[in-house]
């Protein structure tokens, strides 16, 4: 999943012959499922219809302070077009909006939205070769820079005047991948390896039945995509669900058995930075697995049980560098319960799922305590997605203090 999926994208389309990529940008970033929307400059509909652009991002095109509709003006109102975005991409930049730009001057819808602006702003300089290297353009974009703009660099070819060299907006796939890299290395947990497990695990008595814990994985499902949009590399360790989930680009490991999740809980621990044991690991496991189904009226005679591994001691008697946060789910005398958890397990925190009033199992919602070493955080009743972003805002504040 893109750093970019899901983001408001406003895109500023200014007078130049590179305008007539921008459909291609605007596919771009609507594959990658972020929503779209275009003020242009007047003469920049010289270059690339808004016809085009509307079809393309589904939204209307904006290229003047006022519409008319039956004789009646209406505002363009610029600074919502600004609040709305995420980010803003302008290109192609030419010299004289750069110039305007640099100096505050709002003439143009687009200027104006520019200078309203105060989310992150990309600009895709393109320009005749001798017309970037002049000193007053190069002071333009210093001075944009300098307050905090983000100027990409140009490319190198064949410029629309017959001319060889730099100047030439870098081609769409390049701007995406620019914008991409400058939010991703922004994100709190850029660069961290975040290890998650989710789900039950299902121990075989026969070819037909097993002893489980009641699992969605929902909880560590929303924390797997979470840790992606914060900038985590994540590896989802998960059990046996029903689960319809979207996960592209996080890698996912598929277990049924205790076993076989220690096993890749294991194998991935020591390079993990952030450990979040989500699953619902059964207590216990047949000592023999039976090749043939158990008969009814033979099973209670022959199934013997033993614990199964418990990975999160395991987990906090070999952390070196890692922040261990586990789960727990407690009927009676929660608090004292989920504490002496953390500190038998030798956990860096716990969230602690109280079901005297509510069970979180199955359900699209969950009421949480964060408990740490030296707090407790309670949070009402939210949907699992925002309960994972809560437990991310809390380790981050603590992690990287680490």
């Amino acid at each position: 999943m893109s750093v970019l999926s899901d983001k408001k994208v406003l895109i500023g389309i200014s007078g130049g012959i590179a305008a007539y990529k921008i459909p291609i940008l605007v596919r771009l970033l609507i594959k990658l499922k972020s929503s779209v929307r275009i003020v242009m400059t007047p003469n920049s509909k010289n270059f690339v219809s808004p016809l085009t652009l509307s079809t393309l991002s589904r939204n209307e095109v904006l290229s003047s302070f006022t519409k008319e509709e039956k004789d009646n003006p209406t505002w363009n109102n610029h600074v919502e077009l600004a609040k709305w975005s995420d980010l803003m991409i302008i290109a192609p930049a030419t010299s004289n909006t750069i110039s305007s730009m640099a100096n505050a001057k709002c003439d143009n819808l687009l200027l104006a939205t520019f200078l309203s602006c105060s989310k992150p702003v990309f600009i895709a300089p393109a320009m005749d070769l001798d017309m970037y290297n002049n000193s007053s353009n190069k002071q333009n974009i210093e001075k944009l820079t300098e307050n905090g703009n983000n100027v990409l660099p140009v490319g190198s070819g064949s410029l629309a005047s017959g001319l060889e060299g730099e100047g030439r907006m870098l081609e769409p796939e390049q701007i995406v991948e620019f914008v991409e890299s400058k939010i991703l290395s922004s994100l709190p947990l850029y660069g961290k390896n975040v290890l998650i497990t989710a789900g039950p695990t299902y121990e075989k008595l026969d070819p037909v039945r097993f002893i489980g814990n009641n699992s969605s994985g929902k909880m560590g499902y929303y924390l797997a995509k979470n840790a992606q949009k914060l900038g985590a590399n994540v590896k989802l360790i998960i059990g046996p669900t029903n689960l319809d989930m979207d996960l592209d680009f996080i890698e996912t490991i598929r277990i049924e058995s205790s076993d076989e999740m220690f096993n890749m809980v294991k194998k991935n621990y020591k390079k993990s930075d952030i450990v979040i044991s989500a699953a619902a690991v059964s207590d216990f496991k047949p000592k023999s697995i039976s090749e043939n189904k158990i008969k009814k009226k033979n099973i209670l005679e022959k199934i013997e049980v033993v614990p199964t591994i418990d990975i999160l001691s395991y987990l906090g008697k070999n952390k070196t560098k890692q922040y261990l946060v586990g789960f727990a789910l407690e009927t009676e005398n929660p608090i004292e319960n989920a504490k002496k958890k953390l500190n038998d397990k030798n956990l860096d925190a716990i969230i602690l799922n109280s079901i005297s009033d509510f069970s979180p199992i199955s359900s699209d919602e969950n009421k949480i305590t964060f408990i740490s070493s030296d707090n407790n955080i309670q949070y009402k009743k939210k949907s699992k997605d925002q309960v994972s972003k809560d437990i991310f805002e809390e380790i981050i504040k603590r992690c990287l203090k680490k």
